[in-house]
């Protein structure tokens, strides 16, 4: 099987796409993986794939990048040199050079398509590419409720969906990691102010919808019981023109927390170590979150986690950590839940359920079917083919025999069969009335004696005579 996938980038949430790991199965499992995205020959990502076993090819489809559509021709002859059996598009825009380019591709059989939605896209033409392939996959059950919903509300015809929740991997994220004292160290010297506090992790950039104004009341709140917390932020601490970030800072000097707060940047390569040295991370989105992947990553780890009760927080924080749950969107519960963590840890359990593993499998089979339903489908279009080829075949012959030089009797129809029987019925019984007329006759003339029979012989040849006679009279 030769699996074709797409990508806009190869840095853009590799923790979510899982890129490399199935990659390595797919070739672990005797396949052909070809990864087509825009990362550079040179980049240590390409490396990395390249080593595995992949197959890597440079073609720059940007986002919402009108120069993409330059990519067409030459995704199209890639197409036609691997002919590949399943295509795998992660984003809208591949998506569209990828529908592009099979228009007019030369392929012994066409490919079947999968594509995945990663978040709550607009049901719009720009998404209408995701939507037009054999199986969608979607990352958790509020995406795959949003996309129903969407389908039916355009009157669009229902999808193959299949949801595959977003996983870990568990040898990058064990159980109970704890961060080498050198990082410690390290960090201790970078931002001394976090020694010897509580951390509250906020894992992700300052925007509008992902909720950090709910740090200033959560630290105005609680500053005077828990004196020692603080919050992490990962963002840079000042973005030039970004209005959601001035507004947080001013609001968080004017009440006096700014120095609560810390700032350790957004393009960081240890998120590892900042999730498992927290006391708890936060999960704060104003807006549903589609993977949670963070609080997944913290949970793996056995840090406790504290997030709204909506989208894929409450997929994850269910099953996993239902304390961590926060059910009313109000500051006061809140406030409450992270109080009630700080006061008595209690850590999430050692789980199984959403890993990387159990992501790559489902994958995995989602290709399988669909590379069995092609094979399937050309299968019965060359049973059909034989099929026909027989039957004309049988159609020549037919015409190539001789007609016959019997006579072909045509069935009579019905109302011809009622006639014939009922003329029949009709002479039997004329013949059966002329036999008992002779058999009268004849017992009639044996019970007569000679002299009675003479004369009548002699009446019947008398004609005879009389014409003889007048025979002679005439000449």
């Amino acid at each position: 099987m030769k699996v074709m996938r797409l990508l806009s980038s190869l840095k853009h949430d590799e923790s979510e796409r899982g890129i490399f790991h199935l990659g390595r199965a797919l070739v672990k499992n005797e396949h052909t993986s070809i990864i087509i995205s825009s990362a550079d020959e040179e980049n240590d990502l390409v490396k990395r794939l390249k080593r595995d076993g992949n197959i890597y090819h440079q073609l720059y489809m940007n986002k919402k990048s009108w120069l993409s559509l330059l990519q067409v021709a030459p995704l199209r002859r890639l197409i036609e040199k691997y002919d590949p059996d399943v295509i795998h598009v992660h984003s809208r825009t591949p998506a569209w050079i990828l529908h592009l380019a099979l228009r007019r591709a030369r392929v012994k059989r066409r490919p079947k398509l999968v594509s995945t939605m990663y978040g709550f896209y607009p049901i719009n033409k720009y998404s209408q590419a995701l939507l037009d392939v054999d199986t969608i996959i979607t990352v958790s059950d509020s995406v795959t409720n949003y996309l129903k919903k969407g389908l039916r509300r355009e009157d669009l015809e229902p999808k193959v969906i299949k949801r595959i929740y977003r996983g870990v991997d568990t040898r990058r994220y064990p159980y109970r990691h704890n961060p080498s004292v050198y990082w410690l160290r390290h960090t201790f010297a970078e931002y001394p102010e976090l020694e010897h506090k509580k951390w509250l992790v906020f894992p992700t950039i300052i925007g509008n919808e992902y909720g950090q104004e709910w740090l200033i009341d959560i630290l105005g709140n609680l500053q005077e019981q828990f004196p020692n917390i603080h919050a992490i932020i990962m963002d840079e601490d000042y973005r030039e023109g970004d209005v959601a970030h001035e507004d947080f800072r001013q609001r968080s000097n004017t009440l006096g927390l700014s120095e609560r707060i810390t700032y350790v940047g957004s393009k960081r390569n240890d998120m590892r170590e900042w999730l498992s040295a927290a006391n708890i991370v936060m999960a704060l989105a104003n807006e549903p979150e589609s993977i949670g992947i963070n609080a997944l990553q913290a949970i793996h780890l056995g840090t406790p986690v504290i997030g709204w009760d909506q989208a894929a927080f409450s997929e994850i924080l269910q099953p996993l950590y239902p304390q961590g749950l926060v059910k009313k969107y109000n500051a006061k519960a809140l406030c409450k839940a992270v109080r009630n963590q700080l006061e008595s840890v209690t850590r999430p359990e050692m789980t199984n359920k959403f890993t990387m593993r159990e992501m790559i499998e489902q994958t995995l089979l989602v290709y399988q079917g669909l590379y069995d339903q092609s094979l399937a489908e050309e299968q019965a279009q060359a049973d059909a083919a034989a099929i026909k080829k027989i039957k004309k075949g049988l159609s020549k012959a037919s015409k190539s025999i001789p007609e016959s030089p019997y006579v072909k009797i045509e069935p009579a129809d019905k109302i011809t069969k009622v006639r014939l029987l009922k003329d029949t019925t009709k002479t039997t019984d004329a013949k059966v009335l002329e036999t008992k007329v002779l058999e009268a006759k004849t017992a009639d003339m044996k019970a007569t004696d000679t002299k009675v029979l003479e004369p009548k012989i002699t009446q019947i040849t008398k004609p005879a005579d009389d014409s003889k006679a007048t025979q002679d009279n005439t000449e």
